[in-house]
């Protein structure tokens, strides 16, 4: 008969793991008890726990440093995609727009800096717009004839006829 065993997953009482991941065991139980760390196996003083407790708790000690709040941290921990929230703005910082008027009342604002955009797609993105519009009014024509009422008419002299 084969009397060895197979090496069994480790599992800690809740005081070895708080001195695993420097939190107390008050902070421990109420992150199981809000859902972001599993249950452990047993209850009271006899409850297990694993190492998914443990990587649970080394990530969102990591997050939680990092300043990201619990919600999201649930988020992050379910996989799930969250959002990135939009940074506000300081008063006083300095934000370069670029108005792009594409015809006589449609004009584009592009932060780039906020939508990540280098110069160079910038300008694909501005090409791109003005092929769209080109392609929805009817053709480059009347692009180019919009940009000809900007400039005066050669060979018309300034006195009605």
């Amino acid at each position: 008969m084969n009397t060895e065993t197979a090496p069994s997953a480790p599992s800690y009482l809740l005081a070895d793991l708080c001195v695993l991941v420097d939190l107390p065991p008050r902070t421990v139980r109420y992150y199981v008890q809000i859902g972001l760390v599993d249950r452990p196996q047993g209850e009271t003083r006899a409850a297990r726990y694993g190492a998914t407790h443990l990587e649970q708790l080394l990530l969102i000690k990591k997050w939680t440093a990092a300043g990201l709040s619990l919600d999201r941290i649930r988020e992050l921990l379910r996989g799930e995609p969250a959002p990135v929230a939009p940074r506000t703005r300081a008063i006083g910082s300095v934000e370069v727009r670029s108005h792009l008027m594409v015809a006589d009342g449609i004009d584009v604002v592009i932060e780039p800096g906020r939508a990540g955009l280098s110069p160079e797609q910038v300008r694909d993105f501005i090409k791109g717009v003005m092929a769209v519009f080109a392609d929805v009014s009817g053709g480059e024509a009347a692009v180019k004839a919009a940009a000809q009422d900007k400039q005066p008419m050669k060979g018309q002299d300034d006195e009605p006829a």
